[in-house]
């Protein structure tokens, strides 16, 4: 006489797609990401600059496209579209790295700057227009550090994260298209 349970293979949990599990983790890092750079701004004080303020554009695609791939490799859309939006979220994040490289460059003074943040003062007007301007206008230059933590700007965390989450994308894209 066989039992039951000797007859019933053991069934095995299905592992999450590759392509779900890298999305999620980007759009979890992204969101924190922003979620830490809206703390700094908003409750540190700590203004952004014009080029702080163009690396979160990576972010903010970030977030709904990893929800995006995330709800489609759940709902089985069809690998190449999930390799797509990987591939994009791949690229952005490294040209997000790429800008925050700059960036850090401009702060550390290895480079030049754009001039809208860290170029000469020009063009002030007249003195009493340049007195009214300073009592409304906070002018943050792109190469001076407003904060640091273990010798990183937020500008270097951002190369950092940013890294992390192309990794995190990479490895997605190339375990989705082995399976």
């Amino acid at each position: 006489m066989t039992t039951q349970s000797a007859a019933i293979p053991v069934f095995k949990q299905a592992s999450p797609s590759p392509a779900l599990t890298a999305a999620l983790l980007i759009t979890l890092i992204a969101a924190a990401t922003i979620a830490g750079a809206w703390f700094f701004q908003l409750v540190l004080g700590i203004v952004p600059c014009p080029l702080c303020l163009e690396q979160r554009y990576a972010y903010y695609l970030a977030i709904p496209l990893g929800l995006l791939i995330a709800l489609a490799a759940k709902s089985g859309a069809p690998r190449p579209l999930l390799l797509a939006g990987l591939a994009i979220l791949a690229l952005a994040t490294l040209a997000n790295a790429g800008l925050g490289t700059y960036h850090s460059g401009v702060e550390w003074g290895f480079w030049k700057g754009p001039t809208d943040c860290s170029g000469p003062v020009i063009n002030l007007g007249s003195a009493a227009d340049l007195l009214s301007k300073l009592d409304t206008v906070k002018v943050v230059r792109c190469d001076e550090v407003q904060w640091r933590f273990l010798g990183l700007s937020l500008a270097g965390y951002n190369v950092l994260i940013s890294l992390l989450m192309a990794a995190i994308a990479a490895w997605g894209f190339v375990a989705t298209a082995k399976r």
